[in-house]
């Protein structure tokens, strides 16, 4: 049975001369803006790496550490909101993240700025969580997941294809990559400011101490993450098995995962229980997880070598194409309730369009890599893209609710998030750079003339075409596969006052 203030969609945190017609709007605004933020945005990660002299795998090994930090606090959201007031969790999240952009100016040290980056990731989503979890009912009256999870991820999709353009035009308005720092910190302290003034500090129920918080078990996972984001982002940079410094961080990888799977098995309340690992319904979850990101990531090699080392496109001339990203987001997300909720048709058939669309995309780009290509032929096979990754990342979190039970669903976002938040894309980043290196030689081996540009035009097709082909094979074994369909009536959110109940039993458990 619910609580009596969860009855009906109200904001008690507010005071009570906000006018309540636009308390959720705030709140949504909130939330978008926890999405923009970070510490260091790769959208203006050449000059940052020309400003201060580092490496491209540097600042995007900075910018990763921000998408590690992103996944981590799933096992923590719950337990921090009953025991914090929301005024709480939103001041400090947004000014701990302001204080991030302030320090990631002046901060000169890489790993330093690894660790902000972090610890700005964190909390985003920290202040994501808190302000989405306050409008819950407001965004579906029905506690209906359809709806709520892929309205969610508009504003989350929507906001990374928004901040890449925004960064883009700020830097260049003003030169100086520090720009969007300073952008972002008078925005959250705008945050700051409203909270402060529009909310108090209300309690539904008595604050539950912050108990079986395994932080250590969150630090080794993160570890784990980081570890395999460093070999593959330096993978090229240090000639793989070659660079002595390679090949420690790969010695290790194995003996923190021993150390982490020992602990997990071994202590009353880890941060990821073991049972969630035996879960079977989750493999086949976190497989197709793998392939949306496989061919998700060729822009960040193929893409970006076609428009940089072929092309000369500048970061200016290519922003645009961070709208036709964040129209695909929108659009997928949007998509995806009105196939369920509006046309109520069976989930499965829109993963397979959904990754059908992503295979197009491959398709499309291996016939426009040509010297006289123009920016405009891109806009539909970058709209595609995104609207195939939207409707495949929602999805698959609808399937992920469906099958995991609710405690455990947030530990299984965080095992997702292993896959999706930057391990599975810097992987085939990484590989796909190397697929592109080994093209380049062959060509150059092979090749009667010597044009730099033309080799790069036939390595980057052929390895288009080695996705094609890979994601052709992908989409029959799919089409074969006989899917289990979700229920047309899936699970209703629980109420906070049944989930607290739960965390309660867990603390107090043996």
């Amino acid at each position: 049975m619910a609580a009596p203030w969860e009855g009906k969609f109200s904001m008690p945190m507010y005071r009570d001369w906000v006018p309540k017609p636009i308390r959720p709007w705030l709140y949504l605004i909130f939330a978008f803006v926890f999405q923009l933020s970070g510490s260091v945005y790769l959208g203006s990660a050449s000059k940052m790496a020309g400003t201060m002299s580092l490496m491209r795998e540097d600042v995007m090994m900075i910018g990763m550490m921000g998408v590690v930090g992103v996944n981590m606090p799933f096992p923590f959201l719950f337990k921090f909101k009953f025991r914090y007031t929301n005024r709480q969790l939103l001041l400090n999240a947004a000014l701990a993240i302001a204080a991030c952009n302030v320090l990631s100016i002046y901060i000169t040290d890489v790993p330093t700025l690894c660790f902000i980056s972090y610890v700005a990731g964190f909390l985003k989503l920290c202040g994501t969580f808190e302000c989405f979890s306050n409008i819950r009912l407001w965004i579906s009256p029905k506690q209906d997941f359809g709806v709520f999870l892929p309205a969610i991820y508009i504003v989350i999709l929507g906001a990374q294809g928004a901040c890449a353009w925004i960064t883009q035009q700020v830097t260049y308005s003003y030169d100086d990559w520090h720009a969007m720092q300073w952008l972002m910190t008078g925005v959250l302290l705008a945050v700051a400011l409203l909270v402060f003034c529009l909310t108090r500090n209300f309690r539904f129920a008595k604050p539950m101490p912050l108990l079986s918080l395994d932080w250590l078990g969150c630090v080794l996972w993160s570890l784990l993450m980081i570890e395999v984001i460093w070999l593959f982002t330096y993978g090229e940079y240090y000639n793989w098995w070659d660079g002595a410094m390679w090949r420690l961080v790969f010695y290790a990888f194995p003996i923190t995962l021993a150390v982490t799977i020992g602990r997990m098995n071994h202590i009353k309340h880890p941060y990821l229980e073991p049972h969630i690992f035996k879960h079977l319904k989750l493999i086949p979850i976190l497989a197709m997880f793998i392939l949306a990101e496989v061919m998700n990531a060729t822009p960040h090699v193929m893409q970006n070598t076609l428009t940089g080392g072929v092309l000369h496109w500048g970061e200016t001339t290519t922003s645009v194409l961070s709208l036709w990203e964040l129209g695909g987001y929108v659009a997928g997300c949007a998509f995806v309730i009105l196939w369920g909720r509006g046309l109520h048709y069976i989930y499965p058939r829109l993963l397979i369009l959904g990754f059908a669309t992503l295979l197009v995309h491959q398709v499309m780009m291996y016939f426009y890599v040509s010297p006289t290509l123009n920016i405009e032929r891109l806009y539909v096979p970058t709209f595609l893209r995104t609207f195939g990754y939207a409707i495949f990342f929602s999805t698959m979190t609808l399937y992920l609710k469906e099958v995991i039970n609710f405690p455990a669903f947030f530990m299984a976002l965080t095992m997702s998030g292993f896959v999706r938040n930057g391990v599975v894309e810097s992987i085939f980043s990484g590989l796909y750079g190397y697929q592109m290196r080994y093209h380049i030689t062959e060509n150059l081996t092979r090749a009667t003339q010597t044009d730099i540009a033309q080799v790069l035009l036939v390595s980057i097709k052929q390895s288009y075409g080695v996705v094609c082909l890979a994601g052709c094979a992908l989409l029959l074994l799919m089409l074969l596969y006989d899917v289990q369909p979700v229920r047309s009536t899936m699970k209703k959110m629980p109420h906070l006052a049944l989930i607290r109940r739960r965390f309660s039993r867990l603390n107090t458990a043996p």
